[in-house]
């Protein structure tokens, strides 16, 4: 349980119907092996005990009578299991029949969950059999115990911190007022569903969309558990489509035709973050509501879920090229706005070379187009200076000529000698002032042309630049409108291959090929032999690192110590863990110290879920201090 995460398993056994007795083995075996496995909330199918498909045999005495018998087994076998399952059987309450949920920790039956919304349309005879449940929890007498029978219940675990677990059954996800939906107002983070939902064309997409849904809009973890093989096929034929979801994320699924057990680990203080930020979400209302504690053992939780090295890059290639393409039309729009609003038919940009102008070109390009204006009115500026390398300045000249835009080159060498002789700067000291007057010069020699022609200075900054703080104030660092703050630096690279794959101009492919062939650098340094000598993932630390971190400390909420965990799973084989530490602490050192460029960014559109801008997503005192951060990775090393 350790960081939040709890491990989970939606367990489909292969069953007889009307054999209570031999599905309760099979049950057995199936909690032995998950919680073997390590996880902590176990799920199994509707009606699972008996099975779903045993029609009329449900109003058979015996039939009952022996579901209670072997569910009394399964009690006594579960003692010493620290862990929540939900079994589902038929129970009979003062003369009516109700699908039901049982609900098992340690050897001891801690409430019965009655199914609430009873289908009998289409296939569904259900209404023949059984009666809705009742919300408010009640007395049943269950041995020579008592337990509540009720949909509103709840369970808290005391680990992992504001674990809270609600309970539907297979229909109540359907119906227009979800019981889960209660749960979550409730209180309840994670959600369970025992379900005996049949196989017909095109229902596991429903049903994967329905699960997905619950999880996103109600901010919670979802295990969704279904009937599989042993059920009857005299009309029916039901598939085992299991589902994990988190918050609007199929972490996990197994679709039809396949007795399983599937696993995940769900992130209790990620959803509990979520919440948190979520100013729409109320405060839990636990009025009519019965909460019952259970115990679980703090542990360590193996990490087995897929947690991708690249957060803002989807792994899909079709996804992925359906985000490029509407990221670059987010940019496009954005800008043609605000030309339309300022009256500009120009723009200006400063063009190094680099991945990072290529893609403010290029959204650029598309806004023209959209306007219907010449691209010639789009003024590219090369400014070549100490650090400049003949590849850069060449695929800046080649890219312009094969956009069809006008191209301005402005030497600054002689600008900013003046300026070093003007402030006693010696050329031999390569210091931060060195560095900075060059890109101030530029911003200077933008801002003139774009006064001259009447046009708006396009800003080229990403927003992974930004987060580190890797532009110089008042320098690269502004500009009129920002079309690529809210893209990180890792998806530049995808969204200028993006362009490249789908242009028809082989001339410009060569150029955006090459392009992103070569290593990103500020060019602020004087080459040797010719080439870059100012590699920026050399001196900051790898972009996909910090995007990663970028990515889990903001749209997650993660602390160091877990963002060091995961970033070490996500990133295994392909950094060292000292590596990684090196290059968070340099993270988290930046993004406090940095904010001060923040707080006064330009205009630019938000892309993603993770954004920068301080009138925006992120409302950050630039004189934060970093001291509670630093401890816990001071802990870390």
């Amino acid at each position: 349980m350790k960081d939040g995460w709890i491990k989970v398993a939606a367990v489909t056994p292969k069953i007889r119907v009307a054999d209570p007795q031999y599905n309760r083995e099979r049950i057995c075996r199936g909690i032995s092996e998950a919680y073997e496995t390590g996880a902590r909330i176990l799920v199994f199918p509707e009606l699972c005990l008996t099975g779903y498909t045993c029609g009329d045999l449900f109003l058979q005495d015996r039939l009952l009578a022996e579901a209670r018998t072997q569910l009394s087994e399964i009690i006594l076998r579960t003692r010493g299991v620290h862990a929540l399952i939900f079994i589902g059987l038929p129970i009979e309450k003062e003369g009516k029949l109700y699908n039901v949920a049982a609900v098992i920790a340690d050897g001891r039956l801690l409430a019965l969950i009655p199914k609430r919304n009873i289908p009998g349309y289409g296939e569904f005879y259900e209404t023949r059999h059984f009666t809705p449940g009742n919300r408010q929890a009640e007395d049943f007498f269950w041995e020579e115990s008592i337990v509540p029978f009720g949909t509103d219940i709840l369970f808290r675990a005391d680990v992992p911190e504001g674990l809270v677990i609600g309970c539907e059954i297979c229909e109540d996800l359907w119906a227009a007022d979800t019981p889960g939906t209660h749960h979550a107002l409730a209180g309840a983070n994670v959600l369970v569903n025992l379900s005996a939902s049949d196989e017909t064309i095109g229902k596991d997409a429903y049903r994967e969309m329905l699960v997905q849904s619950a999880s996103a809009r109600l901010a919670a973890g979802y295990i969704y558990c279904s009937a599989g093989e042993g059920e009857s096929t005299q009309d029916l034929v039901f598939g085992g489509h299991n589902i994990i979801a988190e918050n609007g994320n199929i972490l996990v699924q197994k679709k039809q035709f396949v007795c399983n057990t599937l696993y995940s680990e769900l992130d209790i203080s990620r959803l509990r973050f979520e919440r948190r930020r979520m100013n729409t979400w109320p405060a839990a209302r636990t009025e009519g509501y019965q909460v019952i504690e259970f115990h679980l053992e703090a542990e360590e939780t193996e990490l087995t879920r897929s947690i991708p090295g690249m957060p803002f890059v989807p792994a899909d290639r079709i996804e992925r090229t359906a985000r490029c393409e509407e990221i670059l039309s987010i940019q496009s729009y954005g800008l043609k706005k605000r030309l339309k609003h300022t009256g500009c038919g120009k723009a200006v940009i400063g063009i190094s070379g680099g991945l990072d102008s290529t893609l403010a070109l290029l959204a650029t390009a598309r806004t023209f187009d959209l306007l219907s204006l010449d691209r010639r009115g789009i003024i590219a500026v090369t400014m070549p200076c100490f650090g400049t390398t003949d590849r850069t300045y060449d695929n800046a000249c080649k890219l312009s000529a094969a956009l069809g835009l006008t191209l301005e080159e402005v030497n600054i060498r002689n600008a900013v000698h003046t300026h070093f002789r003007d402030i006693g700067q010696d050329e031999e000291n390569h210091d931060v002032t060195y560095e900075n007057s060059q890109a101030r010069e530029r911003t200077q020699v933008l801002m003139d042309i774009a006064n001259r022609e009447n046009g708006l200075v396009i800003g080229t900054g990403d927003m992974s630049e930004l987060a580190l703080g890797w532009a110089t104030y008042n320098g690269d660092h502004m500009s009129m409108y920002g079309v690529n703050s809210g893209v990180p630096k890792t998806l530049v690279r995808h969204l200028v291959q993006y362009c490249s794959d789908v242009c028809k101009d082989e001339a410009l492919k060569e150029v955006l090929l090459d392009i992103l062939n070569t290593p990103v650098s500020p060019e602020l340094l004087p080459p040797v032999d010719g080439k870059i000598s100012q590699k920026t993932e050399d001196l900051v630390g790898p972009y996909e690192l910090h995007d990663f971190f970028l990515y889990c400390m903001l749209r997650f909420g993660f602390p160091p110590a877990k963002l060091y965990r995961v970033a070490r799973y996500a990133f295994a084989g392909a950094y060292e863990d000292t590596v990684i530490l090196k290059w968070m602490k340099t993270f988290y050192r930046r993004f406090f110290s940095q904010q001060f460029k923040r707080s006064c960014l330009p205009d630019g559109p938000k892309v993603g879920s993770v954004a920068l801008s301080p009138r925006g997503d992120l409302r950050m005192p630039s004189d934060a201090c970093i001291t509670a951060w630093q401890k816990e990775l001071d802990e870390i090393s």
